[in-house]
């Protein structure tokens, strides 16, 4: 069960995650060994799951995001885990979905531009497992992308 103070320093780390021990105490109002424990006891518990830095996509020319809709020929166990292996070795998927409703997975591909997408569907995931059916969104404008959790 987390108490106010365990929220207060999510909160904390989650807008800076390279912030010292001891700034983090101030900012707290604790002692920076109280701090350090209860840091250290949130990672145990799994509260915390990692620290990274976060990379500008256009910097490192992956500045083109889409998303794609996934329909899979058939749903059995064994495709599922086929295809969530092929996915895992795909480092221009950043994120994929099993979902509920007219398709069976979402996923988020970061490339370089238009024809670095058409190439990596082309060759890439229209080979993956069980690939029936995709459907496109190039997004034109990120209005918000955050992986802040409301603490």
């Amino acid at each position: 069960m987390l108490d106010e103070m365990d929220r207060r320093i999510l909160r904390a780390l989650q807008n800076d995650g390279r912030i010292t021990n001891q700034a983090l105490a101030d900012l707290c109002h604790i002692s920076p060994a109280a701090c350090f424990e209860r840091v250290k006891r949130l990672r145990k518990d799994g509260y915390i799951l990692s620290t990274m830095a976060v990379l500008d996509p256009e910097k490192l020319d992956c500045a083109l995001m889409i998303f794609v809709e996934i329909l899979l020929d058939r749903t059995t166990g064994g495709l599922f885990e086929e295809f969530a292996r092929a996915v895992k070795r795909r480092p221009e998927i950043m994120e994929c979905h099993m979902v509920g409703g007219g398709f069976d997975y979402l996923i988020k591909v970061r490339v370089k531009d238009m024809a670095a997408y058409r190439h990596f569907l082309g060759t890439t995931l229209v080979d993956m497992p069980g690939v029936r059916e995709t459907r496109t969104y190039a997004v034109l404008e990120e209005v918000k992308n955050t992986q802040t959790l409301p603490v």
